[in-house]
């Protein structure tokens, strides 16, 4: 149990440093379009520099920090109802909780399925972005590895609190 406890731990600071490197190049290309942008309108059009492709950047940086950080917080990010819940038992709790987060590991398995099909179609077919012609598969990869990442932790979790009725505490509040 403190084996799947470590590699539950390992996987949410992989996942952290996924979803905080991907936010910092999505404000940071964000702040150089605008800074651009606005300096084009000082200048009267004298200087006429962009960020190439900052919509579609800003769009799979998104995709890459929300899924990252979706995989990070799976145990802290459930919202319980207390009134169907206040009657019952922590052990119960955590029990019904593991059972919740086996859905969400069928949602990351179908997920991940999808992205993978994607990739393998867009490798296939040479698919590439619309404004950047960046290879479309790597893409897909990545978030289909994400979303891998995200079921893989769900079953950690529900594996700890639906079986062992074990409640992994959170590392950081």
């Amino acid at each position: 149990m403190h084996g799947l406890i470590r590699l539950s731990r390992w996987l949410e600071i992989v996942c952290r440093v996924i979803a905080g490197v991907a936010l910092i190049a999505l404000l940071s290309v964000t702040i150089a379009d605008v800074a651009l942008r606005y300096l084009f309108r000082l200048s009267d059009g004298a200087l006429d520099w962009s960020v190439v492709g900052s919509v579609e950047l800003v769009s799979y940086l998104m995709l890459f920090s929300l899924l990252a950080a979706m995989a990070a917080n799976v145990e802290k990010g459930q919202v319980v109802v207390e009134a169907f819940s206040h009657g019952l038992g922590d052990s119960l709790k955590a029990r019904i909780a593991g059972v919740y987060l086996l859905g969400f590991v069928a949602l990351g398995a179908v997920l991940c399925m999808g992205l993978w099909q994607s990739a393998l179609s867009a490798a296939a077919h040479g698919e590439i972005t619309q404004d950047l012609r960046l290879p479309m598969a790597p893409i897909y990869y990545v978030a289909s590895g994400l979303c891998a990442l995200l079921g893989v932790r769900c079953l950690l979790h529900a594996v700890l609190s639906g079986i062992f009725g074990h409640s992994v505490e959170p590392t950081h509040e």
